[in-house]
């Protein structure tokens, strides 16, 4: 019996040691992005964020096992890579590194570094070696079919460059009011289509490189945008919304004027109508999924691919152009999220969690037999998946390992550039169950939960929530495909290795469980629904007999900010302190950002509803400890968020911390902000809530 008790007390003690590792090693493993292959599918490229330092990778077929680094920027300076684009004949890479601005006009640096850090053009050769060569200050370059004439955006217009030609200076292609975006070269044409943004209203533009003259063959007062040209280059598909005024954002909206499809014929110049949506489930446009460059893809056979809701989740559907008859290309339960189209235009390649809600795993669909299978199933993740040569490849993880570049064929999938992987990255991590909560108001909302490793159901453990930000967002069964949220799963998994039952709380208004759900009814500001499912998680919890009821915390970032104020301001009883990374506190000041127009004394009756569903009007009644966590370059949430609830909390003699990094903007630039953010919000918490 002694013997039996020892071996479990060993037990015990080897578990709790090999679950021991520090905040900076559960954030060490490079994050992959950006994926995309070359023209002729045998070579790959990423950007690798390697603890802040940022680099391009290239991988050459067929196995894409030789990798190897292109770049060499170095140090945690918190300088974006993004936009690489091949050039036609695969042996160079245009990229852009730089950083935003600021409605300043300063674009972000964290690290106060003594040079620019705006958007800039690059050109790097994959094959014969040397430094990458600044083409021009810009971003979303856009490269002709052959190759020889660069496009970019500076400014929201259009500019030009020879990209072959090391002394050749950039020049505006033509002036236009408004922004400029979403450049589409006519296939062997010489014309390029684009969306020049206006405020309340959107046209589709023309140039013509013959004339050099500007039209807008369509115009409306509506929205129209996500332009796509047929092969021939003969039409062009677009979507129309229809203009709502005075569009309140975070506020639900199941329905409204359906939005449609148009074709304009370039011989003639007149557009039509050839696809309205239905009324009612459908009718909305949704604008944030698919994740894609372009919402509308031409297939082969004339079909246009484009994304509707009509069964209640964002689908994918084939529109025959001539008979102007959709068809579903998927279904069940679950949406799409990444869409590709192969090189020849047969084969649809796509990210769902249909199937298993809690993932995303890539699909394959013949667009014109219409029958959907999944490419991979099981506990990995896998998302952006890259058509090549002879396979696929895509980026995946799992509850245990972080996001990783991987390639798929004959049924078998490899993870790619392996030896970059951090030999020290933990491996006794736990692998999160899901649960059902009951929200205070009877809805029921899924949560990962993560119990500490040795778990022993007769202890009682200190407890937290995470609240992700967003609200259109969801937390999987895994590291996240958002380097965001892949680091919040990575102090999930922390403050579970340190003895902590964690929940991971994927509340109303967010992504993966349909319509209903997401544009769930007096959500946001509508009413704060939401909070509902958080006070539902609280008392969830605090009803478990391994959950000490008085040590319940709670921590997140953005929308998870705004809830963990609502938590502690509304249910100081259920939950003993806070980490609120840069929080919404006032709805009525949190929604000039996204909504420039929008005035709370002009819209008095908004602006009530707005102030009842924000933490700010429960601010009586706060009383336990909170951490506030911002950067005062926050472009998403102004600083001034934070600024006004510490001034009342001080007021009121609650007690506060502050960690603000200078310069910073939401998601932080820099990999040391992160890790001392997170730092500092475990070592907070554990002090109220730890053991």
């Amino acid at each position: 019996m002694k013997k039996r008790y020892l071996f479990i007390v060993l037990l015990l003690w080897n578990l709790t040691v090999s679950a021991q590792f520090s905040i900076e090693q559960i954030l060490s493993a490079p994050f992959p992005s950006h994926l995309t292959a070359g023209p002729d599918g045998n070579t790959l490229a990423w950007v690798f964020n390697d603890r802040g330092e940022r680099n391009i990778f290239v991988a050459d077929g067929p196995q894409f096992g030789n990798v190897r680094q292109v770049t060499n920027y170095s140090g945690d300076e918190g300088v974006e890579i993004s936009s690489l684009t091949y050039t036609p004949d695969g042996r160079q890479l245009i990229y852009v590194r730089g950083n935003g601005n600021n409605k300043s006009g300063d674009p972000a640096n964290p690290a106060q570094l003594q040079q620019s850090t705006g958007y800039e053009i690059f050109i790097v050769s994959l094959f014969e070696g040397g430094a990458p060569r600044a083409v021009a200050e810009g971003n979303a370059p856009y490269l002709s079919p052959n190759g020889k004439t660069l496009l970019f955006l500076k400014k929201g217009q259009v500019w030009t460059i020879d990209p072959a030609d090391a002394n050749a200076k950039a020049t505006q292609l033509f002036q236009a009011r408004g922004s400029q975006g979403d450049l589409r070269w006519q296939p062997k044409g010489n014309k390029l289509a684009f969306v020049s943004r206006r405020g309340d209203h959107a046209f589709i533009g023309m140039y013509d490189f013959d004339s050099k003259q500007v039209t807008y063959p369509d115009p409306s007062a509506d929205l129209d945008g996500e332009p796509v040209w047929s092969p021939d280059g003969h039409a062009l598909a677009y979507v129309r919304r229809p203009n709502v005024q005075a569009l309140v954002p975070f506020t639900p909206r199941r329905q409204g004027s359906p939005w449609s499809i148009r074709l304009l014929d370039m011989a003639s110049g007149k557009a039509k109508e050839i696809w309205r949506a239905d009324g009612g489930p459908g009718s909305v446009f949704v604008g944030n999924l698919p994740v894609t460059e372009n919402k509308l893809l031409w297939a082969d056979g004339n079909r246009l691919i484009f994304p509707w809701e009509k069964s209640g989740w964002v689908q994918l559907y084939a529109l025959d152009i001539q008979r102007e008859l959709p068809k579903p290309l998927m279904w069940g339960d679950g949406e799409v999220e990444n869409v590709v189209l192969s090189a020849d235009r047969k084969t649809l390649f796509y990210t769902t969690n249909v199937s298993d809600l809690h993932r995303r795993h890539i699909w394959k669909v013949d667009v014109a037999k219409g029958q959907p299978e999944p490419l991979m199933e099981g506990d990995h993740i896998e998302w952006s998946p890259v058509p090549t040569a002879n396979g696929v490849a895509l980026l995946r993880s799992s509850a245990t390992r972080p996001a990783w570049p991987a390639y798929y064929q004959a049924g078998k999938v490899k993870d790619l550039a392996t030896g970059w992987f951090p030999k020290d990255f933990p491996r006794a991590l736990v692998t999160p169950e899901v649960v059902t909560v009951k929200a205070t108001d009877g809805m029921e909302v899924k949560a990962q939960l993560f119990l500490p490793p040795g778990h022993q159901s007769g202890q009682q453990y200190p407890a937290v929530i995470f609240l992700h930000g967003g609200s259109r967002r969801q937390m999987l069964n895994g590291f996240h495909y958002s380097s965001y949220y892949s680091n919040a799963y990575a102090l999930n998994q922390y403050f579970a290795s340190k003895g902590y039952v964690v929940m991971a709380l994927n509340y109303r208004s967010g992504i993966g469980y349909g319509l209903n759900f997401r544009e769930a009814e007096d959500y946001g500001v509508s009413g704060g629904s939401e909070v509902r499912d958080l006070f539902g998680a609280g008392e969830y919890l605090a009803a478990r007999p391994d959950v000490d009821p008085k040590r319940i915390g709670l921590w997140g970032g953005s929308y998870g900010g705004y809830l963990t104020a609502h938590g502690l301001a509304q249910r100081g009883d259920l939950f003993a302190a806070g980490s609120d990374l840069h929080g919404v506190h006032n709805w009525n000041t949190e929604l000039p950002t996204f909504a420039p127009w929008y005035d709370s004394v002009r819209y008095e009756k908004v602006a009530q509803t707005a102030f009842r569903s924000s933490p700010m009007n429960y601010v009586d009644g706060w009383k336990n400890p909170v951490l506030f966590i911002h950067g005062d370059d926050d472009r998403n949430v102004p600083f001034s968020e934070t600024v006004h609830l510490m001034e009342i909390l001080r007021k009121k003699g609650v007690h506060f911390e502050q960690l603000v990094f200078p310069d910073e903007v939401h998601g932080f630039l820099l990999h040391r902000n992160w890790v001392q953010a997170y730092e500092a919000t475990f070592g907070f918490l554990d002090r109220y809530l730890g053991r």
